[in-house]
């Protein structure tokens, strides 16, 4: 394999924002190709809180995987990869993660991280958090996932939205040992 790949789910919560700043990011990082899958719901979202559409994602991603393709290359552990970022998760998808549900491409290539013990991340999106979710992101933690609610931080003094999200981005894609640009704690 002459570029590590990582997979990356975008589901139906709100932080689209998110998915489509870490896809941006990792155009500029030539030694990591990315395989996208995007829900229904996920697309929805993108629609309704950044206006774009499905081609516009699509061509932000070296490479695309239909939602319901369960039978794609991504689907099996022999597919081997760097890991999976599922960003936003909604509770939906913790839920199935959570469950082993392989009902759709998404929850079943988590379920082939989660077996094959890759790195798998998923970016909660909801609050407040009831038992359930609570119990769930436990779940996954404990079958040796990564919870990652896309928090910001103000120890860098962001000036705007836009560094408080490269901020998570560049976190979260440290997580996979992939640098991009964005503030890191000094101390004090």
């Amino acid at each position: 394999m002459s570029k590590k790949r990582l997979v990356i789910g975008i589901t139906g919560a709100t932080g689209s924002v998110y998915a489509i700043r870490l896809l941006q990011q990792l155009q500029s990082v030539p030694d990591v190709e990315s395989h996208l899958i995007v829900s229904p719901s996920g697309l929805l979202n993108i629609k309704y809180e950044l206006d774009m559409d499905r081609r516009q994602v699509n061509a932000l991603a070296d490479h695309v995987h239909g939602f319901r393709d369960v039978g794609a290359t991504l689907a099996s552990g022999a597919f081997d990869t760097l890991g999976m970022l599922i960003l936003p998760c909604s509770m939906r998808t913790l839920a199935a993660t959570a469950h082993a549900f392989s009902d759709n491409l998404i929850t079943r290539a988590a379920d082939v991280h989660l077996k094959e013990r890759r790195r798998l991340v998923l970016a909660v999106r909801e609050t407040p958090f009831n038992l359930a979710h609570l119990r769930n992101m436990t779940a996954v933690t404990e079958m040796g996932g990564i919870i990652f609610p896309p928090l910001p931080a103000f120890y860098h003094h962001p000036k705007n939205l836009d560094e408080m999200i490269d901020h998570t981005v560049a976190r979260l894609l440290g997580l996979f040992d992939i640098k991009v640009p964005g503030p890191e704690w000094e101390g004090v």
